[in-house]
């Protein structure tokens, strides 16, 4: 009998149901892919939010829809989000076969866990996975762009940017592996303060400048940085695709919540 990850926000970030799940996605990655001024960039990492679709969703899709016409190529996806519901120590890895969303079952590459084990910050605890939406929200885009792949997911606690980096770097691979980062922005601002303190911290992801991302900045910021470090050891180029807040999708602009999405690639693009 397998062992499965059961979506734990289908239903409440996005659709519960199959079909009208795979129609909300393909509608904001077609939205997107229109809104594009360049064509597909082919990108080997990127970052997104991970809010309800209903804020979000139109932000993280300008990330997908970038994956470009090489998407067919990429067989593992390694995912890194923040710890929203567990605390921990260091970073944590799955020992299910399956995680799953209402477009499907998604395996885990058992053999890339198994090499993450080797680092030390690196434990096996399902139960920071069972109900963290930081991932979940971005498998079903996965599923609607990709083809067969494989997931290697890890929530971020109690750890450091170098830490992450250093299974960031066991796992780059070539380009049959996407590494994804999820991280929604600033949170609870009104609408003119969010706007200035997300832009800043764009132009600090652009400039590849770590000292001015923190987790006020980014709930995801120690993946984030952790992604900058190894995109700027590899002498990287990365693309800003979307920046927005809840106010924008939601129309309250009292305490807004932050959304970015960046795609990395080399610089031969």
């Amino acid at each position: 009998m397998h062992s499965v990850r059961q979506p734990a926000v289908a239903g409440l970030f996005y659709p519960g149901s199959a079909q009208q799940l795979l129609k909300d996605v393909k509608q904001l990655l077609s939205d997107a892919s229109q809104a594009q001024q360049h064509s597909p960039i082919q990108a080997k990492a990127i970052i997104v939010p991970h809010a309800g679709y209903i804020y979000s969703g139109s932000t993280a899709a300008k990330a997908f829809s970038a994956l470009g016409p090489k998407a067919s190529t990429i067989k593992r996806v390694v995912m890194v989000g923040p710890a929203h519901r567990v605390k921990l120590r260091g970073l944590a890895i799955s020992d299910v076969q399956y995680f799953r969303t209402p477009l499907g079952d998604i395996p885990i590459d058992q053999e890339a866990n198994s090499a993450c084990l080797n680092l030390p910050e690196v434990q096996i605890m399902d139960s920071a996975h069972w109900q963290e939406h930081s991932l979940e929200v971005q498998l079903p885009f996965l599923q609607a762009v990709l083809e067969d792949f494989s997931l290697v997911p890890v929530i971020v606690g109690d750890s450091t940017s170098a830490e992450v980096q250093a299974l960031l770097d066991l796992l780059w691979g070539g380009p049959e592996t996407l590494i994804v980062i999820s991280s929604d922005l600033s949170h609870f601002h009104d609408y003119s303060t969010a706007q200035y303190i997300d832009r800043s911290t764009c132009e600090a992801i652009e400039h590849f400048d770590l000292d001015h991302i923190d987790l006020k900045q980014a709930c995801g910021s120690i993946g984030l940085k952790a992604l900058l470090q190894a995109a700027k050891h590899r002498n990287m180029q990365v693309h800003t695709l979307g920046l927005c807040n809840s106010g924008d999708t939601s129309g309250d602009q009292e305490r807004v919540v932050g959304y970015g999405s960046w795609a990395f690639t080399d610089k031969t693009q």
